[in-house]
Formats: C-alpha cells, sequence, structure tokens
C-alpha cells in the first residue's frame, strides 16, 4: 500500500513568524530529503549550519516546550511542526531553521498541515519505520504525568488534564488519529497559558513572544480571547503536543495511549519507554521448529530445540526444550527414576548455540557447526519428565571462523547445568 513506504515532501515551504518563548522572528523553510534520513533541523544562522536530528537522543529541554540540541546548535519548540509532519506520514525532510526556535504561527497545528497539503508528499522506495505496540507499557514523567500504551491497529489517545482554573477543570477526550482526523479533531487547538504567570517566565526566559494573537491566554476566571475553537481546546492541544513529541521515536507508532495530565517531559519518557521495549523486539526473533530445521542438520530423535523465544545476533540466544516422558531416551536411562542424561543436556545446550551461529550463514544446507571443545562443564540438578530447560547461550568471543560461547541451562529458573563451549562453521 502507499503508506505503507517512506515519504517525503513533494516541494519546499516556508513559514514565518516569532518564537513564543525567544520573542525573535525566525523563520522556517522545509525541504525534501532523501529515504532513510529523518527529519532534521539544520541552524542556517550558524556557522557551518550545523544540523540537529529529531530523534530522542537529542532532546535538551521539556520546560513548555520541547527542544534538541547538538553541542551549541539548538531548536526550541519543535512539537507543533513534528506533529504535523507526524500526522500527514512525512518520514524524511529537512527543516531548515534561521533562529534558535520554530515560530509559534496562530499557536496551533494547523499552519503547519496546511503548508504541508500545499506541497503534498513524495513516495519514496524504502519501506517506512512503524513501531507496533504489542504488549502493555507502563511510564511515568514526574510526579503528576503517567501513560499507559495498549496494542492498537491505528493511532489512539486517551487523555485527561486537570487544572485549577474554572475555565479549564477536568477534561477527557478519546482521539482515533488516523486518515484526516488529526485536522479535524486536533489540529485548530491552540497553546495557552495564565496571565499570572507572564512575569515570572518572562524573567526566566520564557513566553517572551507570547500574545493573545497566538496563545490562549486566561486570567483568573475566564479566557481572555474572544472565543475558543473547541469547548475542550485545552485538552486537544495537549494531544497534539504528544503528537509531536511521539514522533521522535523516529518511526510512525501503532497503538493506544491512555495519558493522565500529560507534559512535554511525559511524553518524551513515555517514548524512550515505547524504544527500549521496541528495540528489545526488534532483538528478540520467535523461531520455531521448522525454523530451527532449517539450520541443523538434526532429526528426531536427535534434534533437542524446540523453539527459540531470544534472540540477537551472533551475541545472545535462548531456546527451550520440552522435557516429556515418551523422549525415547527414558526408556533405557534409568527406567525407573528418568532422568535425562546429562550429555544430552549438553547436546541439546549445543544446538542452540549452533543455531546462534548459523542464523548468520547465507547458505545452512551447506554449512554445519562442529564443536572443537567443551570446558567447565557441570550438572547441577536432574532433569525429569515435565522439565522445560531455558538454555541461554551469549558469545564470549569470535576469532576468525571459531566462536567461544558460554551457556546455562535452567529449569524453573534453576540452574541444571553450564558450559562453556567452541564451535567452528565448516563446509559439509
Amino acid at each position: 500500500m502507499e503508506n505503507d513506504y517512506q515519504h517525503t515532501i513533494a516541494g519546499e515551504f516556508e513559514l514565518a513568524g516569532i518564537g513564543i518563548h525567544s520573542g525573535e522572528a525566525v523563520g522556517l523553510r522545509a525541504r525534501p530529503a532523501p529515504e532513510g534520513s529523518g527529519i532534521t533541523f539544520k541552524r542556517t544562522d550558524l556557522p557551518g549550519a550545523p544540523t540537529v536530528p529529531a530523534t530522542l537522543d537529542h532532546v535538551t529541554g521539556t520546560e513548555l516546550g520541547t527542544s534538541l540540541g547538538v553541542e551549541d546548535a539548538h531548536v526550541a519548540t519543535v512539537e507543533h511542526v513534528l506533529a504535523a509532519l507526524s500526522a500527514c506520514e512525512v518520514d524524511n525532510v529537512v527543516l531548515e531553521a534561521n533562529g534558535p526556535e520554530v515560530p509559534i504561527l496562530d499557536g496551533s497545528f494547523t499552519p503547519w498541515l496546511d503548508a504541508l497539503h500545499t506541497v503534498g508528499r513524495t513516495r519514496q522506495s524504502s519501506p517506512a519505520t512503524v513501531i507496533v505496540v504489542r504488549e502493555t507499557i507502563t511510564s511515568r514523567g514526574g510526579c503528576q504525568s503517567s501513560y499507559t500504551a495498549l496494542p492498537h491497529d491505528g493511532l489512539r489517545i486517551s487523555a485527561t488534564i486537570d487544572f485549577d482554573h474554572s475555565a479549564i477543570g477536568r477534561q477527557y477526550g478519546d482521539f482515533r488519529l488516523d486518515g484526516g482526523s488529526f485536522r479535524e479533531q486536533i489540529a485548530s487547538a491552540r497553546t495557552f497559558g495564565f496571565r499570572e504567570e507572564a512575569p515570572i517566565l518572562r524573567e526566566r526566559g520564557f513566553a517572551n513572544g507570547a500574545s493573545l494573537d497566538n496563545t490562549v491566554v486566561l486570567d483568573e476566571e475566564s479566557v481572555m480571547n474572544d472565543r475558543l475553537r473547541y469547548p475542550d481546546e485545552f485538552l486537544r492541544h495537549k494531544v497534539g503536543d504528544m503528537v509531536g513529541d511521539l514522533a521522535l521515536l523516529g518511526g510512525r507508532l501503532r497503538g493506544h495511549v491512555v495519558a493522565e495530565r500529560p507534559s512535554h517531559r511525559g511524553n518524551v519518557a513515555l517514548a524512550r519507554d515505547i524504544r527500549e521495549w521496541h528495540e528489545k523486539e526488534q532483538r528478540r526473533s520467535i523461531i520455531d521448529v521448522r525454523r530451527i530445521m532449517d539450520c541443523l542438520p538434526h532429526r528426531y530423535p536427535m534434534l533437542l530445540v524446540d523453539r527459540v523465544v531470544e534472540f540477537e545476533p551472533l551475541k545472545r540466544i535462548v531456546g527451550l526444550k520440552n522435557v516429556t516422558i515418551n523422549e525415547p531416551f527414558f526408556r533405557g536411562h534409568f527406567p525407573g527414576h528418568p532422568v535425562m542424561p546429562g550429555v544430552l543436556v549438553i547436546e541439546a545446550m549445543a544446538q542452540v548455540g549452533g543455531l546462534l551461529l548459523m542464523d548468520s550463514v547465507a547458505d545452512p544446507d551447506r554449512k554445519v557447526v562442529y564443536f572443537m571443545s567443551l570446558n567447565n562443564v557441570k550438572w547441577r540438578r536432574p532433569v525429569t519428565p515435565g522439565d522445560q530447560i531455558l538454555f541461554e547461550m551469549e558469545v564470549v568471543n569470535i576469532r576468525r571462523s571459531a566462536c567461544k560461547m558460554r551457556g546455562r541451562g535452567r529449569v524453573d529458573g534453576k540452574v541444571v547445568a553450564e558450559a562453556e563451549m567452541t564451535a567452528r562453521i565448516v563446509d559439509k
């Protein structure tokens, strides 16, 4: 499908205005970028025009907005343009900033969406990076913010905010942000602030460009602007900020985020927790017996690995063996008191280690793993019918074609065997 691929913008556009915190006149020009390059800010006003990738690793601040930086190059208030890019599923773009902050424009996401729709998108040839939440992820972003990410086939955000002000109070909304729904439900919502906080914020270098033209301002009792664009505009803007901050994941998020009192700090913390989970998922390769038989030459009754549950290429592997009373060796090995032969426990461990090596071989039909040495072999406790042995093998070092590994087998968390072994991949 069209949207399964990466996209960049089909042309250039530029928007200019004032920075809501710096108060400086600033502009941002967007240019197409090659596939795989991601979203990158470029400070064209600084010597050498340094670049700042829009990723979690480059977040430098989350107070009253999200800031990115690399060394002396910084860009503040990036969340609105990132939210619009995310809503349009634009993966690669260069954003040239001629100042330290993205212009606030009218305080909403709409000007960025309008500009993106005007220039359009161009499909690229590589698949888009999609981050799919497949289990519950919880996160806390300070003493008030809390988040839960759940599986969902699109992007859905359910959020609650709570402010001690009569015009806001406690607000809740549930938004499915697929297709054009971001524009309909979120885009027009503006940033907001409280008049009584303005002097203190300006002393600290914030809100120097804030005005009724770009901010919903609340006095002690009511909204000072002519009207709100939504009855719950405050909540919807917070949701839009979440979309922008979560774009720092560097991929398209698919999941249901439930947020209590979201903040920029909390959004970034959630994104980091999702990224940590996603990276672990990418390392984990679930390999069943059919894939195992493609890599190992063994067959029943000598195929002693049932499943691989974790896998990091040439680093670590975890496989399991289900031990049943029907195993052929139980007929003659302590038949009155069935115990799995210790040498077969080590053989099963070695087969798991062999999978760690063979998965990197381009043509496994023509290769085989031979084990050259066993050291420090220890059997800690017997393995009996009904046990499930979990073997964890890790690479100690690789020199030329030889690989040294260290392994342990556990049943119910208790070590039953351990060994060090050296193996080599050779031609059959």
